[in-house]
């Protein structure tokens, strides 16, 4: 008696250990610290080493042929659909626009819907349609708090539970075309985020916000200040103003050393590079920060005084391997150059290169009468990180096979709210552009089988302890892909693009498959379609009687 009277005067007070934590009051920071062996999807890319590979075993290769479709969630939204679903408990959290919906995982049946409404006008010269173009890839959670950037350039957080706005704070300059398009990443206490679309003349930056109310904490400078270390690396103070260096991917933290693993975009103007002579320090980087102060720890830059719009777009994953009787630490980084890079983080040096797409005429410098350079402005790794499979030691890496020609500007022009490209490209027929998903052993790099895909592969990859791989293509297909030799065992026609995020989690025990698919940016020459979740799981097994 005593007892029950003492739980309830402390769950009076919130702080009744009788009670157990609701699902709302979650994820906590232990259980995103164990996120890789948990069967939800707790953070953007399922763990903060972002590996994308999950332990389940329910769908194998000998069942993937028998998936069927469970069930769906469309928003009616027809603008790029770029979320990373997340899952905890049964419940997945996604987001399309300024729309965060909660559904049941299961069933699709939503929870609770969120619609942020704009406090302001968009930055002067941007059209309501490109700032649609380029919002928010998704959020993430942490003590019932879902966290996520909107178009105008805020950050919100949303009660996990019921979608009730928490708060909200202004952390960029969408006046000035600042946009966040990453996911942010919640660790400890932070929620890590940086802006995006260099092309717009930002002076990019990655920093981080207190979780409990969305206060600045630090930032790190991806083009530096005047008196900053690498702003020698410009010869002209005014291009570092508006030099670029966007941050449009969710990083990896390697939560043993606190470090935040960062992959820098591409400078500006990115054709023209007489006016930023220099290796234009820290654009196509990877750089990596101490998590919580934001200081640099150390870098390596793979495009120098870059020419070509050759983002370092992938920073991740982490991952451990054997290497001459011992354990190496190593991190994945690639590009849009076509180039997949392994580095030993402890020695900070790079162990292997293998290209996963075309290349032709890489070194070649854009003219004014024009160049014909393969991977293309939209060629090589997009925004959909590689994923590891520890078992068989192989990282899967989807990419853009595409060429182009890349024209330099006579002279150079800078209109605000217009692409700071100093020049122009074009593509080749869309006919002629493919995709690859190339499986490369993640010790040496050598390549162990590559499928081909009729359009780019954009979308993203997530493996299992089952040995299969899960991703989507442009064509409109859920593919799965058996891990040791990519052959494909399932493919099912959704008849919408799939470009975003493709996980899978369990809920009570069953294994399901889900997909965000919907549109594209014009580029990409996909037809419109609003923005879907699709779910898929086995048939129930019959009952006996």
């Amino acid at each position: 008696m005593m007892r029950t009277l003492g739980c309830f005067l402390l769950y009076l007070v919130s702080a009744c250990w009788c009670v157990p934590a609701r699902a709302s009051d979650g994820p906590t920071r232990e259980e995103l610290h164990f996120a890789a062996s948990s069967s939800d999807w707790l953070l953007p890319n399922h763990s903060y080493a972002s590996q994308r590979h999950v332990n389940l075993k329910q769908i194998n290769r000998d069942n993937a042929g028998n998936l069927r479709l469970v069930c769906s969630f469309e928003f009616e939204d027809t603008n790029r659909f770029a979320a990373a679903p997340l899952v905890y408990r049964g419940v997945m959290y996604v987001t399309s626009g300024d729309a965060t919906v909660a559904l049941d995982a299961a069933t699709c049946k939503v929870r609770w819907r969120h619609d942020w409404q704009s406090n302001g006008e968009p930055a002067q010269g941007v059209s309501h349609n490109v700032t649609n173009a380029f919002k928010s890839g998704g959020g993430s959670l942490q003590d019932g708090k879902f966290v996520r950037a909107t178009s105008d350039s805020h950050l919100i957080a949303l009660d996990a539970q019921t979608g009730q706005l928490l708060w909200e704070r202004p952390v960029a300059a969408a006046e000035r075309y600042e946009f966040i398009t990453m996911a942010p990443l919640i660790f400890e206490d932070l929620v890590i985020a940086g802006i995006g679309i260099s092309e717009f003349a930002v002076k990019g930056w990655i920093g981080a916000f207190r979780l409990s109310d969305g206060e600045p904490v630090w930032r790190f400078n991806t083009v530096p200040d005047d008196e900053e270390p690498g702003a020698q690396t410009w010869s002209d103070p005014l291009a570092r103003r508006r030099g670029g260096g966007g941050v449009w991917v969710t990083p990896a933290i390697d939560e043993q050393t606190g470090l935040v693993y960062v992959a820098v975009g591409n400078p500006v103007p990115d054709l023209y590079g007489e006016v930023r002579e220099g290796t234009n320090l820290y654009t196509g980087s990877l750089i990596v920060l101490d998590a919580r102060s934001g200081k640099l720890q150390w870098y390596k830059q793979f495009v120098p005084h870059d020419l070509h719009d050759w983002d370092v777009t992938a920073a991740g994953p982490i991952y451990r391997v054997a290497a001459h009787s011992q354990t190496r630490a190593m991190v994945a980084v690639g590009g849009k150059d076509g180039l997949l890079r392994g580095l030993d983080r402890d020695a900070r040096q790079q162990v292997f290169e293998v290209p996963v797409t075309t290349l032709l005429d890489a070194d070649a410098a854009p003219t004014v009468q024009g160049v014909h350079i393969c991977p293309g402005i939209l060629g090589g790794m997009q925004w959909s990180l590689p994923a590891f499979n520890p078992a068989l030691n192989l990282l899967f890496v989807p990419a853009v096979d595409w060429c182009g020609h890349y024209s330099k500007s006579a002279e150079l022009r800078h209109y605000p709210g217009q692409l700071y490209l100093g020049g122009s490209f074009s593509f080749d027929p869309v006919e002629s552009s493919r995709g690859w998903l190339t499986a490369v052993d993640a010790a040496s790099g050598r390549v162990k089988w590559k499928y081909q895909s009729p359009k780019p592969m954009l979308a993203a990859v997530t493996t299992t302890s089952s040995e299969l791989v899960f991703t989507g293509e442009l064509t409109g297909h859920l593919l799965v892909l058996d891990g040791r030799d990519g052959t494909v065992l399932y493919r099912f026609d959704i008849g919408v693009p799939v470009h975003a995020g493709v996980i899978t989690y369990a809920v009570e025990g069953k294994q399901y498959v889900a997909l965000a698919t919907g549109a594209t940016t014009a580029f990409w020459r996909t037809a419109r379609a609003s923005s879907r979740v699709s779910v898929f799981s086995l048939p129930a097994l019959p009952t006996t009687q």
